[in-house]
């Protein structure tokens, strides 16, 4: 086997509500995240669905506290080095550097804390991917604002992004403005804190509040890099190639509307406007953008330098009503993929589709692309202090060989790949600690309960060999 090419990133992701916790110290203040929580509300709260207003005290919100990385994180990033890491994706807690969101001050116990994660990579020759925004926004901002359906908040996320490249200059190099910005679309109180009044078109605050989020983030890329010419600042897709259900014309006409909705945002943040194909779906949908004079020559100038995304698993659209009535999954629905295995909740295998959705991102932008997710959330039988996972070591290793064919094989410019969860860590989709993808076993149940010890599975010496090896041996 071919090893990948030099200067390919390897490493791990996660993100601050998942793993964090400490979510009431050092002067963090509370966020949407705090609210979300597990069981059966979970969905309709992240969805808009249910007002966080009417839940019970008896509810739980694991992200409160999580795996407490904000005590462990030194224990953490050493084990990552161990694995020998090249890069490592977390993200800023909003709430933690601006507890209100609109203060003119930055809370200095939060910059340190960043300060000392950054600082620790870098100690072990680990480079921090830094994602901005990731499903986090303070509750002050929702409540006082209306969160991102309100213009005010371009100006708040700017300034949060300029405490971060000034303090971080020299040291962070990669930044991500949105996780997973097409998210808005599906559940967008976690996304972006959008609540809905009863008789309001949630279609147009969705796509109102998305216009403002692509206005911070074009924005964002601008003063990255008139604050420091070397840094890169990427966008981040939560991708999967859509199959027609059939060669049906219909049904490849209704795969190709599923594709670009998710594309639509990579289209505005790569090539700097609004694709044809956005302004007769707004005309059709009686969606009138709020736009200011100068809003498309500020997209225009703050194109990204690179596409990040994650991949997760494929998805199958047909125009039948009936057959779109069965499609499973509460976040993106789909249809079933007779030709595909699945994992314990749902989400089915296709790493052929991982070299599918990188040939076309790249022949769509012609930039690099970045894996910043991937990952096998699964059951972990844990006995005696150790995991045999060789289900996420199977899972793994093909949507890598999958990565290298369209390296070597199609010409793809891939930066880097960062699994994702590379610690146990909280399900951003059912709030579960059970469905885990780390290569470390963190000792921890939804309740909160356990030690928060951690532990090596076997996918960590696996991963550890991969990485020494860029990708040469598998096995």
């Amino acid at each position: 086997m071919r090893a990948f090419p030099k200067g390919f990133l390897w490493g791990g992701a996660t993100a601050a509500n998942q793993c964090e916790g400490g979510y009431q110290e050092g002067g963090r203040g509370l966020a949407n995240v705090d609210f979300i929580p597990s069981g059966e509300q979970r969905f309709a709260v992240a969805s808009g669905q249910l007002d966080v207003k009417q839940l019970s005290n008896q509810e739980h919100f694991p992200g409160r506290y999580a795996i407490d990385m904000y005590h462990h994180y030194k224990e953490d990033i050493a084990l990552f080095a161990e694995m020998g890491f090249q890069v490592y994706r977390f993200s800023i807690s909003w709430s933690r550097i601006y507890p209100q969101g609109d203060e003119d001050k930055p809370n200095e116990a939060g910059l340190r804390f960043y300060e000392e994660v950054i600082d620790t990579c870098l100690s072990y020759g680990i480079e921090p991917l830094v994602t901005i925004n990731h499903f986090d926004v303070p509750l002050h901002l929702i409540e006082a604002y209306g969160a991102w359906r309100n213009r005010k908040m371009v100006t708040f996320y700017l300034r949060l992004c300029e405490t971060l490249f000034t303090r971080f200059k020299g040291k962070v190099h990669y930044w991500l403005t949105f996780n997973e910005i097409n998210m808005i679309l599906h559940l967008p109180y976690m996304a972006a804190g959008l609540t809905f009044k009863a008789d309001e078109n949630k279609t147009q605050v969705c796509y109102q509040a998305a216009h403002h989020e692509l206005l911070a983030s074009a924005k964002a890329v601008s003063l990255a890099h008139h604050i420091d010419p070397n840094n890169q600042i990427g966008c981040m897709l939560a991708a999967g190639n859509i199959y027609p259900y059939s060669c049906r014309p219909e049904d490849v006409m209704e795969g190709l509307q599923k594709d670009r909705e998710n594309y639509y945002f990579t289209d505005v943040q790569a090539r700097g406007y609004y694709p044809s194909y956005a302004k007769k779906f707004f005309e059709r949908e009686h969606i009138q953008l709020q736009m200011e004079e100068d809003d498309e020559a500020i997209l225009k100038a703050g194109c990204i330098d690179f596409v990040s995304f994650s991949y997760y698993n494929s998805g199958v659209a047909s125009a039948d009503p009936k057959l779109k009535a069965a499609a499973k999954g509460n976040v993106f629905p789909s249809i079933e993929n007779p030709y595909l295995p699945s994992s314990e909740w749902g989400w089915q295998i296709d790493p052929l589709g991982l070299r599918i959705t990188l040939n076309t991102l790249y022949d769509r932008y012609q930039k690099p692309l970045f894996i910043v997710e991937n990952g096998l959330g699964a059951k972990d039988n844990f006995v005696n202090g150790y995991v045999e996972d060789d289900a996420r070591i199977a899972y793994l290793r093909e949507h890598i060989k999958a990565m290298k064919d369209a390296i070597l094989l199609d010409g793809v410019d891939l930066l880097g790949y960062t699994t994702w969860g590379c610690i146990d860590l909280i399900s951003a989709s059912t709030g579960e600690m059970r469905k885990r993808y780390g290569f470390i076993y963190v000792d921890a149940d939804e309740d909160g309960k356990g030690t928060l010890n951690r532990y090596k599975k076997k996918s960590f010496y696996w991963y550890q060999k991969v990485i020494k090896s860029n990708g040469e041996d598998l096995d």
